[in-house]
């Protein structure tokens, strides 16, 4: 019986086959969003087992595990790895239909060689076969990083942050992949959060001095996109719910703030407007640094309140929002490009029903002699399964211009996620074979095949300007 992961895997005609083997295939990979911790990559970690590397906080395989009725202990509690493996393997099987099932497959045939899908009647065999591999020097943090053949890495970083284990790994010189911080300032935009106050006293002590005022926070702020520009930050990123745009003076941005760090409960309009101020404000300090901008909108974070205070953020409870938004973010776009200061933005959509909305926003606000200076970017979270990226990627060439993408990301805490890439690579292949194939795009596969490695590599190389050779 033929392998179910073999090398024409999602390959449907010879026009996608060729495009993939002699154009994509080899390229190496640029990650320029992910969420690996950089103490892990500084202190090239080593796992203990195929349960701590493959299952450990992964979110898509929680969900799946709580759907299937497995108990909460198999999967963020304390149960055994062994026992957590097990579990896993009597529901992979039918995660079928599930974008899970082709990436779970990808994962143990790139990695750990293992072609036989997992199920039950195998899972110890095929257990003790990845452990004895992940005690190899190939199997650390770093040398998985090396094997997926990744040039780059933007981890995903509080302004709070000291960067130090960035700056241990940029002197580890026999580590060959550039990684650099992403500056992620949530927690400073969420000034209606109860955790809040505490994170202004973080921030202070990064800072140096006391915030008390909406001023110092501000600069504080843009003193900190300085501090991460030294130390080789070429984005930020933004996670919006809810998308704000609502304009205020000085003076009713400096009660707003006094008002919540002294226990006071903020109206919608009073968060937007601290939000819209200091969003427009570190978005012209990202255009003088030359930064790219992302923003992740649509995301209903920890709607579980029960789950939530038993096990936290980040655990696989969020769920996609049906806001419109398209109203404030044309307003906090233009906010920017009417005075010339819109820095290279890529914008993310949960909702999938967005995908036009945002493929055509950003058509509005292209020029400045950037190719594809606003992108619409690929399908995140939800949205980053075959049916996801064909949406994302047909809205994207139906409305703008494909061949300007800045191509995949993998958006993960696993380093066994750059297999996304190469899932990527296939769908992206098959998408513009097919095109081919049924005469809506001529057989020139040399040119399109040009456009296949410039959307898989070269123009996120091109578009952040990291230090990379071509190839």
């Amino acid at each position: 019986m033929k392998a179910f992961i073999h090398e024409d895997f999602l390959l449907q005609s010879e026009e996608a086959r060729v495009l993939y083997h002699e154009y994509a295939e080899a390229l190496p990979i640029i990650d320029y969003h992910c969420h690996l911790d950089p103490q892990a990559i500084a202190g090239n970690k080593r796992f203990g087992s195929i349960t701590e590397v493959w299952l450990g906080g992964d979110h898509y395989k929680w969900r799946a595990l709580r759907t299937f009725g497995v108990e909460e202990k198999y999967i963020t509690g304390n149960a055994s790895d062994e026992e957590k493996f097990a579990k896993w393997s009597e529901v992979l099987p039918y995660t079928v239909g599930n974008p899970l099932y082709h990436w779970s497959a990808l994962e143990l045939k790139a990695y750990f060689g293992v072609e036989e899908q997992l199920g039950p009647q195998n899972w110890r065999r095929i257990y003790d076969h990845c452990n004895t591999l992940i005690a190899q020097d190939g199997f650390t943090a770093q040398g998985l990083i090396t094997r997926s053949n990744v040039k780059w890495i933007c981890t995903t970083d509080d302004p709070a942050d000291d960067l130090r284990y960035h700056g241990q790994i940029a002197g580890q010189t026999a580590f060959q992949t550039g990684v650099t911080p992403t500056f992620r300032p949530d927690k400073a935009l969420q000034i209606d959060a109860e955790a809040f106050p505490d994170y202004v006293r973080s921030l202070e002590q990064a800072a140096g001095y006391a915030i008390t005022s909406y001023a110092l926070m501000e600069r504080a702020l843009l003193e900190r996109i300085e501090y991460f520009d030294k130390h080789g930050c070429k984005i930020s990123d933004h996670g919006f719910s809810h998308l704000p745009y609502a304009e205020a003076a000085p003076s009713v941005l400096e009660d707003i703030f006094s008002k919540r760090l002294s226990g006071g409960t903020l109206s919608r309009l009073e968060s937007d407007q601290y939000q819209t101020a200091l969003f427009l404000a570190m978005g012209r300090k990202y255009a003088t640094c030359g930064w790219a901008m992302q923003l992740h909108i649509g995301a209903i974070r920890n709607p579980n309140s029960r789950r939530f205070r038993e096990l936290g953020p980040d655990t696989g409870f969020d769920t996609i929002g049906d806001n419109s938004y398209a109203d404030s973010l044309y307003k906090l776009l233009d906010g920017l490009e009417r005075t010339g200061e819109l820095p290279r933005t890529i914008l993310y959509n949960l909702n999938a029903v967005q995908n036009d909305v945002l493929a055509a926003m950003a058509g509005s606000f292209q020029g400045g002699g950037i190719k594809g200076k606003i992108q619409f970017g690929s399908g995140w979270w939800y949205n980053d399964q075959k049916d996801g990226m064909i949406k994302q990627l047909t809205s994207l060439s139906n409305l703008g211009l494909l061949s300007c993408f800045v191509g995949m990301l993998t958006d993960s805490r696993s380093f066994l996620s750059y297999t996304r890439h190469d899932y990527f690579r296939r769908i992206l292949c098959n998408l513009i074979g097919g095109w081919v194939a049924s005469g809506d795009a001529p057989g020139d596969l040399a040119f399109l095949g040009s456009i296949v490695q410039d959307i898989c590599y070269h123009n996120a190389e091109r578009y952040f300007g990291f230090p990379l050779s071509e190839g």
